[in-house]
């Protein structure tokens, strides 16, 4: 019998690094790539522990799934912090410069 790639096992680990790399943007992007490598690597795996002598590249399934994990984490914290300046801050200081300023200089003691 032949051994075959696991499905979608390049997938995960590029969507477990985009995950990490798109943590920044408010969060959400790397909390979504994070959340579809983690599921399509369960499944992954799953396919693996079934029948492991008929695939290989499991060792990119493994690497996505962690690489996931830790951009699941840092996209949470992300979003957790973006959540917290807007609810300190309030919307409308995070639009006005002037009324941002003052915030900062209050905050600061000045």
């Amino acid at each position: 019998m032949e051994q075959q790639k696991l499905p979608n096992s390049t997938l995960i680990l590029v969507f477990g690094i985009l995950s990490i790399v798109t943590c920044c943007c408010y969060g959400i992007f790397g909390l979504l790539f994070g959340i579809i490598a983690l599921v399509l690597a369960n499944k992954a795996n799953a396919l693996y522990l079934e029948n492991p002598e008929m695939y290989t590249d499991i060792s990119n399934v493994k690497t996505g799934k962690i690489l996931a994990i830790i951009g699941i984490v840092l996209s949470v914290l992300t979003l957790l912090y973006f959540i917290w300046i807007i609810s300190y801050f309030g919307m409308d200081v995070l639009q006005d410069e002037e009324l941002m300023r003052e915030k900062i200089e209050e905050l600061l003691g000045q």
